[in-house]
């Protein structure tokens, strides 16, 4: 009989620290953060079909809706989350940049500790490969907006990240939009450019027109004030107020059948008549009543319907007034130059002009067939109105398509394996996670990736640091036109490399007590989680 004991499994080469258990928690939830972000990454990546809490069904490849639709649990998801969404905010894009890469560099960090490099002296190592990270990127910026150049083949990269086709005649319309609303030293306002969709018709169909357009009609017989308007936003129907109580009036003959209507009319006629003295135009998000807007008529008002409760929060932005939630006149309306309407084959628009400088000079109207081809129009749009700020503010561009991140990967391996101590495989490190975006974009297009990453290293090796991926292989950035800014990709490593600091510091997850429920709470009903609105 053999006594012999069986086989021990093998063993990592040092064994994680107990103290260290919690990093890998917050690897975990970064893991599936990045799992889900992983496929929409790149101008080849796929769509998400998401369901809103209204029960709604978006199609999206875009990172932050998807990031603000989904209801996370673990603290170091959400982190992750808000260093995103940051990112996102403030440049426009990068959010699965960000999710990616700090998933990245938590996974070489869990393997580092599992060498034997204490904590410490690992957050060190990683700041400083941050700090040399960020220094070395100004020297990949070989290209440049000029302050007289047309800027559409900077943006076109950008906005085509968010189309599913490729957006030349949208990228020149932003481009001319930019342009046209420069300030005289050169800056840019974002909000001086408007952006409206439009359901209907093809994308070549999109244009541009003065001052600040939005889906609307005119539903009087005023159609447009060309000068001096007032305008009054109204929160509420156009007509006579619905009681929140039930009420019934008693009434014992016709004849107060009768007063009661001549008093209600001749109510709703005065309040009308008041809203006339303060305004010539009204907006209204609610319902039209056919005789109240009779009295509009008489009165010379200019009424107009809007859907989107969203617009009329914006159209009360931009005209310094708020929202009225009753038939009353404004304190103090919004003005503007004029009011008109504006058909657009079967669509319908209002335009709002005027010469503020701090109000849109020009919208930007999207057509599109379904509404995902307008959703993912819109955000390319956005996209290209954010990256034409930020070449305002900084001119330099970097390579696109992984190229840059290649290149860095490369610089930052060439001086790990120069150093001693735990900067040296920290710099490793750091280069692998850099490495993971371009074989991510490369798996996204349905390459294979050893075969394309091997072409691209020996391209880099070589010196050649404009080679990135592309729909059919590795491509010349500087030939395919394929440009990242430089104030966005700094950014987003800075962005990376704080959230990553953050998660490296922590040492356990606590979770507060939850507070005894008192008698009258001893059977609440049960409470109902919603995702945010995409």
């Amino acid at each position: 009989m053999d006594r012999r004991a069986p086989p021990a499994a093998p063993e990592l080469p040092q064994r994680l620290p107990a103290e260290e258990k919690h990093l890998l928690s917050s690897l975990a939830a970064a893991h599936t953060l990045a799992r889900v972000l992983r496929p929409c990454y790149g101008p080849q990546g796929r769509q998400k079909l998401l369901v809103t809490a209204k029960g709604d069904t978006v199609l999206t490849g875009h990172a932050a809706a998807i990031l603000r639709a989904l209801e996370l649990e673990h603290p170091a998801a959400r982190l992750l989350r808000e260093a995103a969404q940051s990112q996102a905010e403030q440049s426009g894009d990068g959010a699965a940049f960000v999710v990616l890469l700090a998933q990245a560099l938590l996974a070489q960090a869990e393997r580092l500790l599992r060498a034997g490099l204490p904590r410490a002296q690992l957050r060190e190592a990683y700041a400083a490969v941050a700090a040399e990270t960020l220094a070395l990127l100004p020297s990949l910026a070989v290209r440049a907006l000029g302050p007289l150049e047309d800027p559409v083949w900077a943006l076109r990269s950008v906005m085509n990240t968010h189309a599913l086709w490729r957006t030349d005649h949208l990228a020149g319309l932003v481009a001319h939009a930019c342009w046209a609303t420069r300030e005289l030293d050169g800056g840019f306002r974002p909000e001086r450019v408007g952006v409206c969709a439009l359901p209907g018709a093809r994308q070549e169909d999109s244009c541009l027109l003065p001052g600040l357009a939005l889906p609307g009609k005119p539903c009087g017989q005023v159609t447009m004030v060309l000068s001096g308007a007032r305008v009054a936003l109204l929160a509420c129907d156009f007509g006579p107020a619905r009681s929140l109580a039930p009420a019934t009036p008693r009434l014992s003959s016709p004849e107060d059948l009768i007063r009661f209507r001549k008093g209600s009319e001749s109510l709703i006629e005065k309040q009308v008549a008041q809203l006339a003295a303060a305004a010539n135009v009204v907006v209204v998000s609610g319902d039209i009543d056919e005789k109240t807007l009779t009295h509009a008529d008489k009165y010379g008002l200019m009424v107009i319907q809007v859907a989107s409760r969203r617009e009329m929060v914006y159209l009360s932005e931009v005209l310094h007034t708020p929202l009225t939630p009753y038939l009353l006149p404004p304190l103090e309306p919004g003005k503007c130059q004029r009011v008109y309407g504006q058909e657009l084959g079967e669509a319908l628009a209002v335009v709002f002009e005027w010469e503020s400088p701090g109000t849109p000079a020009l919208t930007l109207v999207l057509r599109g067939a379904t509404a995902h081809g307008l959703r993912g129009a819109v955000q390319a749009a956005y996209s290209g109105i954010d990256a034409y700020f930020q070449l305002c503010q900084d001119p330099r561009l970097l390579p696109g398509a992984g190229a840059t991140e290649m290149a860095l990967a490369k610089m930052l391996s060439e001086k790990g394996t120069k150093l001693e101590g735990p900067n040296g495989p920290t710099f490793l490190a750091f280069a692998q996670a850099l490495q993971s975006l371009p074989e991510t974009l490369a798996e996204n297009a349905g390459l294979a990736v050893p075969d394309v990453m091997a072409e691209m290293n020996g391209a880099h090796q070589a010196g050649n640091f404009l080679i990135g991926v592309g729909v059919e292989g590795i491509i010349n950035v500087a030939q395919e036109e394929v440009w990242d800014t430089l104030i966005a990709k700094a950014q987003g490593l800075r962005a990376v490399a704080d959230v990553v600091q953050q998660l490296l510091t922590v040492d356990d997850v606590v979770v507060a007590k939850k507070s005894p429920e008192s008698p009258q709470d001893a059977n609440p009903e049960p409470k109902k989680r919603h995702a945010r609105p995409l």
